[in-house]
């Protein structure tokens, strides 16, 4: 457990107005309707997709790797919405950091919420699988709606930006836990709360094996889900956030808690959740984060690198 950050008078200093500037940007544009937000986080996304090649090739390249049956047409096109939802995203997160709470639990849509209640009935703790879809940050803000959760988190470089980010993330949950800290995650798992933890990006080969992820067949892929598991008294639960396509909202699905998880074979364990990821990306693939390079971490170091030609 990390206290929240208090303000410092340093932040006033020269060093820290281009950060105000643009935080100021972002949460004046915060309070305009939301449909606009949305209109102008589209406009925001193509210009990324025009003047942002690197993260647009990325993102594209991750796309043919895991639907390799889709033409080029096919994949440009997902590609351009991904990047157009990708700048919404950018608005999202001011909504969620500094909506009052009337205003953005009207956005709010639950689906599922007796698979939840089902797991704490015995007061286990619930390791809530979350995924990298574009609306993260607004599903950690709706979340504390539903149940005040326990979250992982990486601290920002900028002491400023670290201010503001937990403050913002915290706004209607318990609190946030450093991302190294297994033992306070493991504590608030045991005390019988919901915790929050992503399991589906590349983090290297420390706690990972290669399973199977879409069409790429060795993927590097953590287990710290099956960590958490096995040393915590807690059901382990998916869940996703869409943002509906008619901007009425945020549907929050919780779906059935993992059965006989994890088993003695890691490599299966994992890639049960690796399907859960895969079942998520395939209800709104242009919604998921496709600009991290996924594939990176190659089983031995001189694999051929999937992001080079």
């Amino acid at each position: 457990m990390i206290e929240k950050p208090k303000f410092q008078l340093r932040f006033l200093s020269p060093k820290y107005w281009p950060t105000w500037l643009g935080i100021g940007i972002l949460y004046l544009i915060s309070w305009l309707p939301y449909r606009w937000q949305l209109a102008l986080g589209k406009g925001l996304g193509l210009l990324f997709y025009k003047w942002v090649p690197k993260r647009t090739n990325i993102a594209r390249r991750n796309l043919e790797l895991c639907f390799p049956d889709k033409s080029a047409e096919e994949i440009e096109q997902l590609t351009k919405r991904n990047i157009m939802n990708t700048g919404i995203a950018f608005f999202e997160t001011g909504m969620a950091w500094w909506w009052p709470n009337w205003r953005i639990k009207r956005k709010l849509h639950i689906h599922g919420i007796e698979h939840l209640r089902a797991a704490q009935q015995d007061g286990r703790g619930v390791l809530l699988l979350l995924f990298h879809f574009l609306s993260l940050e607004v599903h950690a803000r709706l979340m504390g709606f539903i149940e005040p959760s326990v979250g992982l988190y990486r601290p920002h470089n900028n002491p400023l930006m670290e201010f503001l980010q937990t403050r913002g993330r915290g706004r209607s949950n318990k609190y946030l836990i450093r991302k190294n800290d297994v033992r306070s995650m493991i504590r608030a798992l045991n005390r019988g709360d919901i915790a929050g933890y992503l399991p589906d990006q590349d983090y290297g080969r420390k706690r990972t094996v290669f399973v199977p992820f879409f069409a790429v067949p060795e993927t590097s892929t953590t287990t710290g889900t099956l960590l958490f598991a096995e040393n915590a008294d807690c059901a382990v639960m998916p869940t996703t956030c869409f943002r509906r396509k008619d901007g009425s909202g945020y549907d929050i699905t919780f779906y059935p808690a993992f059965e006989n998880f994890p088993t003695a074979d890691e490599k299966e364990s994992v890639r049960r959740v690796n399907s859960m990821v895969e079942f998520a990306v395939e209800q709104m693939p242009d919604q998921y984060l496709w600009v991290h390079r996924r594939f990176k971490t190659r089983p031995n170091e001189n694999d051929k690198d999937l992001y080079k030609n």
